[in-house]
């Protein structure tokens, strides 16, 4: 028997029992469609947490700090040899000339300061405690400011300001009436004293005199982009980068210098500096040169590779439990062809009497078995695509009434549908085996006498 005369015999006894076979093919798209209704909540997911992560420059940023000497209450002792060798190397400073050092390095293409210090701001006359956060200008295409009220700064060193949200409600009822208004920022400034002594005496310190600057509102967004590793908190008041290193604001390691008396230097040194390359591959390499230099280096880019085994393994669940609707359906897909083995015993004596071999009459059930895979599996996308896309409307009503932005938490994308579809039909097929063998293993003699 050809080919196409097994399939045009398969969709005839498809035809013939249409409404037993809707219903299997039926059951087999809602188990499909559950499969890729779960499988899209775990992609749509991953790709909300990794879009997030990205957009916050995680993946290609590095934190530097100063490698400190530690040897433990009491000192070196016995069985603390490497620690008295770690305390006798000497700490490299990190300042500006090892920012140059790291911006000089391959692939490195931004070295900033973490700079924030709490302050004062006077608005409409009324005193608000804050604290201000320098941006570097490559937070403008990182995505954290879409959407926001007004717009970034003009300049890298601009005298504009961006208020967080809540900092805006406290200073206004409107909070978009402040954008094009001015504030009066009021910090503590850290200024070089005169060398004291001598023509040989050494730098005179610095003091720190209060101070004040003029700023202008110029956009109002829900959150600081990036939680930062700041002593005193989340920015409210947010502010450029070359501004924020300009005013001189006392720093944290300032104030550590007065309280360990050793202000006698005036030479900036950094708490910290986050190094951004060009691609998260680049990292490592980075962050082990910068290691050679001296310093501490780390990265959140081992935190992601967890973060996706996490979602690997939530996703091979999804799995799981999807494909056990899809193997409920498959039984009756055992059911359909069973029944249409006991009313079809006679056309299975006659295809057998005319010569038709075992296979051919395999090949005859599992052609309808795999007919009724495509079928469900074809169905149970459009389903799966279909109950995403209601978590999707679901999900943004929700949102929006809560007033934040809309997300995506379910997606189908392309290999999606033809695995789906894939595996449906393999389904369907191992459900056929058991009765495919049972009719080919039918005695046409007895077939015949059937009725």
């Amino acid at each position: 028997m050809k080919t196409r005369d097994l399939v045009d015999l398969a969709a005839r006894n498809l035809r013939e029992a249409a409404f037993r076979n809707s219903l299997t093919t039926l059951g087999i798209g809602v188990g499909v469609a559950s499969l890729v209704a779960m499988l899209s909540l775990g992609v749509g997911l991953q790709r909300l947490a990794s879009n997030s992560l990205s957009h916050s420059g995680l993946f290609n940023a590095i934190i530097v700090t100063p490698r400190t000497n530690f040897t433990g209450f009491g000192g070196p002792g016995p069985g603390r040899a490497n620690s008295a060798a770690a305390a006798a190397t000497p700490v490299v400073p990190l300042d500006d000339n090892a920012r140059s050092q790291i911006r000089a390095l391959k692939n490195v293409i931004e070295v900033y300061p973490e700079i924030r210090f709490p302050t004062e701001i006077h608005y409409d006359g009324n005193p608000y405690p804050t604290v201000v956060a320098g941006i570097p200008e490559s937070d403008r295409d990182g995505g954290s400011f879409d959407g926001m009220q007004g717009h970034f700064f003009s300049g890298p060193d601009a005298n504009e300001a961006i208020l967080q949200t809540d900092l805006a409600k406290q200073l206004s009822n409107d909070p978009n009436s402040l954008i094009g208004k001015d504030l009066v920022l009021r910090y503590a400034e850290r200024t070089p004293l005169p060398a004291t002594g001598g023509a040989n005496s050494g730098p005179g310190g610095f003091s720190i005199v209060p101070h004040e600057e003029k700023l202008r509102v110029v956009g109002i967004v829900e959150t600081e982009p990036s939680a930062g590793l700041g002593t005193f908190g989340r920015g409210r008041l947010l502010i450029p980068l070359q501004l924020a290193e300009r005013l001189q604001a006392t720093q944290t390691n300032d104030l550590r210098d007065l309280i360990r008396g050793t202000t006698a230097s005036t030479k900036k040194t950094y708490d910290n500096l986050t190094v951004r390359v060009k691609d998260a591959v680049d990292v490592k390499a980075a962050e082990d040169a910068i290691k050679k230099m001296g310093y501490s280096a780390f990265s959140l880019l081992d935190a992601t590779q967890s973060l996706r085994l996490v979602f690997g393994v939530f996703d091979l669940l999804l799995l799981i439990f999807g494909g056990l609707a899809l193997v409920v359906a498959s039984l009756g897909i055992v059911n359909t062809l069973v029944m249409a083995i006991l009313e079809r015993r006679r056309e299975i004596g006659v295809l057998k009497a005319l010569g038709a071999a075992d296979r051919v009459v395999q090949g005859l059930f599992f052609a309808e078995a795999a007919a009724m895979g495509l079928l469900g599996g074809v169905l149970g996308v459009v389903l799966g695509a279909l109950i995403g896309r209601a978590l999707n409307f679901g999900t943004d009503v929700y949102l929006s009434r809560q007033q934040l932005p809309a997300v995506a938490v379910a997606a189908v994308p392309w290999w999606m549908v033809a695995f789906a579809i894939l595996f449906s039909i393999l389904v369907s097929l191992a459900a056929g085996i058991y009765p495919a063998s049972r009719a080919a293993k039918l005695n046409p003699v007895e077939a015949l006498r059937y009725e």
